[in-house]
């Protein structure tokens, strides 16, 4: 699975990827941390001021094919 992280891609295993998307959920109390979407993965740290924010951005993401991995709702 490649895996852009900032400006750098790197090829890791599932595993390797669980474990990174459980570091990064903690850094981010209410918003995105990290989309997914055909074997590649980006990590965000889109932090919203609401869930109202939360929500369209989720909805954004989805309606591009996205699966959106999010902390707050």
């Amino acid at each position: 699975m490649k895996v852009k992280v900032a400006n750098r891609t790197y090829q890791m295993g599932k595993k390797e990827y669980q474990g990174l998307l459980k570091v990064a959920s903690e850094q981010v109390p209410l918003g995105i941390y990290a989309v997914e979407k055909n074997g590649y993965a980006e990590l965000l740290n889109l932090k919203c001021k609401s869930i109202t924010q939360l929500k369209q951005r989720i909805r954004e993401f989805k309606a591009q094919g996205w699966k959106v991995y999010q902390n707050g709702r």
